[in-house]
């Protein structure tokens, strides 16, 4: 099961660049483009803030529309839309992870 997460379409800039400003979820960012695609499992991300925080920065990424998560079980499964973001905005999660 996909959560909800904005359509291509719907994801603006003002909001990409408003999540990208923090750096705990520029951090996942940054970890999700070095795998290309390859879904993660949240846990991953544990080293970089609690598990409540953590939450909420995967909540506020995939509401902006910078990552996609899947329920598979009790887990949750985090990839980067790169191709949504780079047909919106192309060249911006180049800059920004560089």
């Amino acid at each position: 099961m996909t959560l909800p997460h904005p359509t291509a379409d719907q994801i603006s800039l003002p909001n990409v660049l408003a999540v990208l400003g923090d750096p705990t979820r520029l951090a996942i960012v940054r970890y999700l483009a070095s795998k290309e695609g390859v879904p993660l499992n949240c846990s991953r991300f544990l080293d970089l803030c609690s598990k409540t925080n953590l939450s909420y920065h995967l909540a506020k990424l995939r509401e902006a529309g910078v990552t996609r998560t899947e329920a598979v079980g009790t887990s949750r499964l985090i990839t980067l839309r790169r191709d949504d973001l780079d047909g919106r905005f192309p060249g911006l999660l180049d800059s920004v992870i560089a």
